[in-house]
């Protein structure tokens, strides 16, 4: 089993997730953290739960879900990965970042590439992954059976989806992935998204103005 913690961090109020087993082997997804405090805050609960962070993971590389990343790969060495066409994006980056008001923000390189079908060993467990784009041309959404865990980035949230509207989005796509591979898992299915609170497949496959059964945009 995997065991998972968020953080809401930035301005944008990104959601960052550590997952972890029983033995305390941890994954860092979509660190969003930029101000020390929100830094220590992560790194206070990896001391508290003696946590052993083996990967740095991003679902998609827009700034809110990377500012952290250089601080993540200086402070524990781990790889870096994502999906091979969310480069582009990932290098856009570092301009974005002092658009937006980030100055301090150094991009990282990934050290590999995700993709759908080969699974990523978290200590003893296995994240599948699954590939959903629409919101960025590379986004990917890292789930475990077993947990009913499903990390989605900024793909589907709680009555909402991701917005397109930004270079490489693809409404329609989007829609068409959320259905064929979101709503494809188990109902019962927990969905941790990139902004807000939780969510079930269960409950947007009702609910989602979307993608739901009824659908109204």
């Amino acid at each position: 089993m995997l065991k998972i913690k968020r953080f809401t961090f930035n301005p944008f109020q990104e959601n960052t997730y550590i997952i972890y087993d029983e033995k305390g082997s941890a994954a860092i997804i979509d660190p969003g953290c930029y101000e020390p405090e929100e830094k220590k805050e992560l790194y206070d609960f990896i001391i508290q739960e003696n946590l052993k962070p083996e990967l740095l993971l991003n679902t998609h590389c827009h700034v809110d879900h990377v500012l952290g990343n250089e601080w993540v790969e200086q402070t524990y060495s781990i790889p870096f990965l994502i999906h091979e066409n969310e480069i582009p994006v990932l290098n856009s980056a570092k301009v974005l970042a002092r658009n937006y008001g980030f100055p301090a923000y150094r991009g990282i390189e990934p050290d590999g590439y995700v993709s759908p079908g080969k699974e990523i060993s978290v200590g003893q467990e296995e994240l599948q992954v699954l590939f959903v784009p629409g919101h960025a041309p590379g986004h990917v959404v890292f789930y475990h059976p077993t947990s009913k865990i499903c990390i989605a980035g900024d793909t589907l949230f709680r009555g909402s989806i991701g917005r397109t509207d930004l270079p490489g989005g693809d409404h329609d796509l989007l829609l068409e992935k959320i259905k064929s591979e979101l709503f494809s898992l188990p109902e019962d299915t927990i969905v941790y998204p990139g902004h807000g609170p939780e969510t079930s497949i269960e409950f947007e496959k009702i609910y989602n103005p979307f993608v739901g059964k009824n659908a109204s945009y």
